[in-house]
C-alpha cells in the first residue's frame, strides 16, 4: 500500500522546549513533597532506602528554598502599643471591686452582731437592772444619810426649844417629837422611793434609747444588706464585664497567634511548591509559544493496485506500443518476417506479465483461481481496442 504523508512541524526551538518541559514534568512527578527540613525526616517502617533517600534529598532542597525565599516570607505586624496598654489596664481592673464587697460584708456582720439579742417585748427587771447606774445605791445611801443627819438636827432643835420652855419630857413635848419622827420617816421613805423611781426611770429610758439605737442599727443593717445585695448584683455584672474583656483579649491574642500560624504556613507552602509553580509558569510560556507555531499532520493513502490491475496495465501498455508500430491486429495472418518477430516478442511479454499476475495473486490470496492466459490476453486486447 502506498502512503503519502505530509507534516508541518513547529520551529526547532519550540520543539526543544516542549521536550524539555516533558522531561521536567516527568522528573518532577517522582519528587516527594516534604514540608520540613532534614532534621524532621526519619525513615518510616517499610520504607525503602531509595524512598528514604529521595525524601532526604527533597528535605534538603526544601531547606535551601526556604532560605532563598526568606525575603518573601509573610510578615506579621506587631501589636500596637495602645493595644498592649489596653490589655494591661483591663487585666489590672479585673477583680478590683472585690475589696469593696469584702468591706461591705464586714460592716453588715458587725451591725448584725450589735443588733443581736434585742427583745421588743415588755422589759423585764433584769433588762432594766442592766441599765441601772452602778452608783445608784451609793446615791440613795448618801441622800438618806444626809436626810437622817438633818432630821437629827431638827429633832435636837425641838428638844432645845422644849428645854428653854421647860416642857422637855412633858407629854405634849413627847407627842411633838413623835409627830416629828413620823413625818420624818414618811419623808425619808418618799425620798428613798423617789430616788429609786428616778433610777428606774433613768434605767428604763436608757433601755428604750438602747432599743432605739439598736433599731437604728438594724435599719442600717437592712440598708447594708440591700447595699450588699446591690454589690452582689454589681459583682455579677462586673464579672460578666470581666468575662467579656477576657474574651475580647483572648480573641485578640488568638487572632495574633492565628496570623502567625498563617504566615508560617504560607512561608512553608511557598518553599514546598516553588518547583511546581516554576514548572507551571514555564509550561504556560511554552504552551503560548507552541500556540504561535501550531503543528499540523496530514496523511493521504493510495491503495496498491491488484495483481490483475498491474498485469493488465502493463499488458495494455505493451499492446498500445505494438499497435502504434503495427496497426494490424496481433496474430493476423500473413505479414513479413519482421512482423512475425514482433508478434512472438509481444506474446512473450504478455506471458511474463501473466506469470507475474499469477504469482502476485496466489501470494496475496492462495485460495484464488487465476484466469487462463487466453482470457488474460483477450482482456488486454479489449483494453487496447
Amino acid at each position: 500500500m502506498a502512503v503519502a504523508e505530509q507534516r508541518t512541524l513547529p520551529a526547532q526551538f519550540v520543539e526543544d522546549l516542549g521536550k524539555d518541559l516533558a522531561t521536567q514534568i516527568t522528573a518532577q512527578t517522582g519528587v516527594p513533597i516534604v514540608t520540613t527540613g532534614i532534621a524532621g525526616i526519619s525513615q518510616q517502617p517499610g520504607e525503602t532506602a531509595e524512598g528514604f533517600k529521595a525524601r532526604q534529598d527533597a528535605a534538603k532542597a526544601f531547606t535551601t528554598r526556604q532560605q532563598s525565599l526568606a525575603g518573601l516570607a509573610p510578615q506579621i505586624a506587631a501589636r500596637d502599643p495602645l493595644q498592649t496598654q489596653a490589655q494591661q489596664v483591663a487585666q489590672a481592673g479585673i477583680g478590683s471591686f472585690q475589696p469593696f464587697l469584702t468591706a461591705a460584708g464586714q460592716q453588715a456582720t458587725a451591725a448584725d452582731t450589735t443588733l443581736g439579742g434585742i427583745s421588743t417585748g415588755a422589759p423585764t427587771t433584769q433588762q432594766i437592772q442592766d441599765f441601772m447606774s452602778p452608783y445608784q445605791s451609793q446615791v440613795i445611801d448618801a441622800s438618806l444619810a444626809e436626810f437622817d443627819r438633818n432630821q437629827q438636827i431638827q429633832e435636837q432643835q425641838i428638844r432645845d426649844q422644849q428645854a428653854k420652855l421647860g416642857v422637855l419630857g412633858a407629854g405634849r413635848a413627847g407627842v411633838q417629837l413623835a409627830e416629828f419622827g413620823t413625818g420624818a420617816a414618811r419623808e425619808r421613805a418618799l425620798l428613798q422611793a423617789g430616788l429609786l423611781q428616778q433610777g428606774f426611770n433613768q434605767a428604763q429610758a436608757a433601755r428604750q434609747q438602747d432599743i432605739a439605737n439598736r433599731f437604728g442599727i438594724a435599719q442600717a443593717q437592712q440598708g447594708l444588706g440591700g447595699f450588699q445585695a446591690g454589690l452582689g448584683a454589681q459583682q455579677q455584672a462586673l464579672t460578666g464585664g470581666d468575662v467579656k474583656q477576657l474574651g475580647t483579649l483572648g480573641a485578640l491574642n488568638q487572632a495574633q497567634e492565628q496570623a502567625q500560624l498563617d504566615a508560617q504556613r504560607e512561608a512553608t507552602r511557598q518553599a514546598t511548591f516553588q518547583p511546581q509553580e516554576q514548572l507551571d509558569r514555564f509550561a504556560g510560556q511554552v504552551t503560548g509559544l507552541m500556540g504561535g507555531y501550531p503543528a499540523q499532520f496530514q496523511q493521504s493513502i493510495t491503495p496498491n493496485p491488484t495483481p490483475l490491475q498491474t498485469a493488465l496495465g502493463v499488458g495494455t501498455t505493451l499492446a498500445g506500443i505494438y499497435g502504434a508500430v503495427n496497426p494490424r491486429p496481433l496474430f493476423a495472418d500473413g505479414g513479413d518476417a519482421k512482423e512475425g518477430i514482433m508478434q512472438v516478442a509481444e506474446i512473450d511479454m504478455l506471458k511474463d506479465e501473466y506469470d507475474q499476475y499469477v504469482f502476485d495473486l496466489l501470494e496475496q490470496r492462495p485460495e484464488a483461481t487465476p484466469m487462463s492466459f487466453e482470457e488474460f490476453r483477450r482482456m488486454v486486447l479489449s483494453g487496447q481496442g
